[in-house]
């Protein structure tokens, strides 16, 4: 099974791995729940052109987006300790590609 269950181009499966990344370094999350909270933010959705506009913006504008939802500071010092993350996909949903150890 693929990691992201919509279809992607270079550029966009680039950056969907940098925005996992990102997840996990930055928000301390696990690789699985990175992958699947991405793909249930682009269920559906193909991501197979080169002109996505989802590359219009880096992976930390996707990272906070997809794990807070409404992101109330930009700036990059930003305190994020009082920020209340959305809850992770469900356990038995399709969007968890990865297995959870990773």
């Amino acid at each position: 099974m693929p990691t992201y269950t919509m279809p992607t181009c270079e550029d966009t499966l680039e950056l969907l791995d940098l925005v996992a990344d990102w997840m996990v370094e930055e928000l301390g999350i696990s690789r699985a729940e990175a992958v699947a909270r991405i793909n249930r933010q682009w269920h559906g959705l193909d991501l197979s052109d080169e002109d996505d506009l989802i590359l219009h913006e880096d992976e930390r504008f996707w990272a906070l987006t997809i794990y807070y939802g409404q992101v109330p500071d930009w700036s990059p010092e930003a305190d994020r300790t009082g920020w209340i993350p959305q809850a992770p996909p469900a356990p038995d949903s399709v969007h968890w590609t990865v297995p959870a150890t990773s």
